[in-house]
């Protein structure tokens, strides 16, 4: 009986965050990559505004918009985890989303040597590039892109390393096609 009263109320709290670890958050599938204007901090190029939707095109990508204030170890963790599985066609562009580029521009140079196949660029607001569909809700967007199409995106709420899986295999899947 004990265990029944002090399992149950906790199952009934864990179920709302367990179904709010993902949220719609970013293009539709099959739509085309929309241009995305970023400063681009590390990567090549770097130092630069450029359009990494353009840079890319037919080439295997995985975007990643990050909440730069809710930036924290499982993100990190996540992100890094992408980038070593990414194959090596693949590229991670990691946008941080900000009201403060200048914070995030001197931040992203601290935290590249961990991120060697990815590119850490900064878009000046919190919403996001304009035709990407971010949703303020999800504190990361993941987006698969190959051949100038959107693959798949994800929204998380919560996340760690073993989402990722999920995310490599939808690009895989598309590359085999």
């Amino acid at each position: 009986m004990f265990v029944v009263r002090c399992v149950v109320p906790l199952l009934v709290l864990l179920v709302p965050v367990l179904a709010q670890a993902e949220v719609s958050s970013g293009p539709k599938e099959s739509e085309k990559v929309a241009p995305l204007k970023v400063f681009a901090v590390t990567g090549d190029p770097k130092d630069k505004e450029v359009d990494y939707a353009e840079l890319r095109q037919d080439k295997p990508t995985i975007y990643v918009f990050v909440s730069a204030k809710d930036f924290d170890r499982p993100m990190f963790r996540y992100m890094k985890k992408l980038a070593e599985d990414l194959g090596d066609d693949g590229l991670l562009v990691a946008v941080w989303l900000t009201d403060d580029a200048d914070k995030s521009q001197a931040y992203l140079p601290k935290i590249s040597q961990y991120f060697e196949k990815a590119a850490l660029t900064v878009h000046k607001g919190v919403s996001g590039p304009q035709n990407w569909g971010i949703n303020l809700d999800a504190r990361l967007t993941a987006v698969t892109a190959y051949k100038g199409q959107v693959i798949k995106s994800f929204g998380y709420v919560s996340l760690n390393e073993t989402d990722v899986p999920a995310v490599i295999e939808s690009l895989k899947t598309a590359i085999k096609k």
